[in-house]
């Protein structure tokens, strides 16, 4: 009984080590076999491409604010064309009748573009 013991053993030993033993994933491979992930990468994307555009486009604006320069033709938030007569910090005086003489004074913030002769619209 002791010899069919000690069989018994030592083929309980080997199977032990001949089984393949049981891998478990990388740590990270539960966190990229989350199904939200995708979806949260693409919002990160396009979170970033929506605020970057934005600050360029704030950029370029306080730009154009900044390069204000008598004789520019320009149009307000409201869409008052007319020409700058004269900058300061804050304000800008412009020119919006030529045959009255009429002036307006608008704060800086409230210029939204500068026309250039691209932009005018072709008269027939």
């Amino acid at each position: 009984m002791s010899t069919l013991a000690n069989v018994l053993t030592i083929l309980a030993q080997t199977s032990a080590a001949t089984a393949p033993a049981k891998t478990h994933p990388p740590a990270w491979y539960d966190f990229a076999a989350n199904p939200m992930l995708p979806i949260t990468i693409g919002f990160l994307i396009l979170y970033f491409f929506f605020i970057n555009s934005k600050k360029k486009g704030d950029r370029q604006r306080q730009d154009l604010l900044k390069t204000l320069k008598r004789g520019d033709r320009i149009q307000t938030i409201g869409g008052i064309l007319g020409t700058v007569v004269e900058t300061r910090d804050n304000d800008v005086l412009v020119k919006v009748d030529e045959g009255n003489n009429t002036k307006i004074k608008f704060a800086r913030s409230a210029i939204t573009r500068v026309v250039t002769e691209d932009d005018k619209p072709e008269t027939k």
